[in-house]
């Protein structure tokens, strides 16, 4: 089976931060948080702090913006219909039945666009809605994880992803295309 990562790989961007944006705009007084959230984006990025200690670190904003959504699949549904236009075409053409996205994405946006698209199989981020709380984080070694969890027996053929923050995955895989600007695709494994 190919595998797929989501972000900057099927979608040209960060789609976690785009939504961010997008619901920003819809709740204007959560501006107040952006001095946090961009000094520990920028500290996560430079690797002076884990995905963790992001959690930990700024658990009291994600809790405040999640509990702040009143139509989850709505709101998805809006977000996709404004920014469908990022999907990358020469990805989707790659797509074949029994495929999987996996990303750190929400499952919850995860399943309104990979519907939209074709991908029957996803594995992200879960969100508990009730609790506006993290349930699952879908990043690096949980990758796997998540992977062996839900496709028992099955194997990776070709994974394509842009990060090397997909290396427990690339480890797993048979063959890895590393997807960069513009969708430019080199084989590397």
């Amino acid at each position: 089976m190919n595998v797929f990562d989501f972000d900057n790989t099927i979608y040209d961007g960060e789609s976690g931060i785009h939504l961010f944006l997008f619901y920003l705009k819809r709740h204007p007084s959560l501006i107040r948080h952006a001095p946090r959230v961009i000094q520990g984006l920028i500290d996560y990025k430079r690797h002076k702090i884990s995905l963790d200690d992001v959690l930990e670190r700024y658990a009291d904003i994600f809790h405040e913006f999640l509990s702040r959504i009143q139509d989850f699949d709505g709101e998805i549904r809006e977000f996709w219909d404004r920014h469908e236009h990022r999907l990358r075409p020469c990805i989707q053409a790659l797509r074949q039945p029994g495929d999987l996205v996996i990303s750190a994405s929400p499952e919850h946006s995860l399943k309104e666009v990979c519907g939209r698209i074709g991908f029957h199989r996803y594995i992200g981020t879960r969100i508990n809605e009730e609790t506006a709380s993290f349930d699952f984080i879908c990043y690096r070694e949980n990758k796997v994880r998540a992977f062996r969890e839900q496709c028992p027996g099955e194997e990776i053929d070709w994974f394509f992803t842009d990060s090397m923050n997909d290396k427990p995955l690339m480890d797993i895989a048979r063959h890895v295309v590393m997807v960069g600007k513009r969708g430019r695709m080199v084989k590397v494994k």
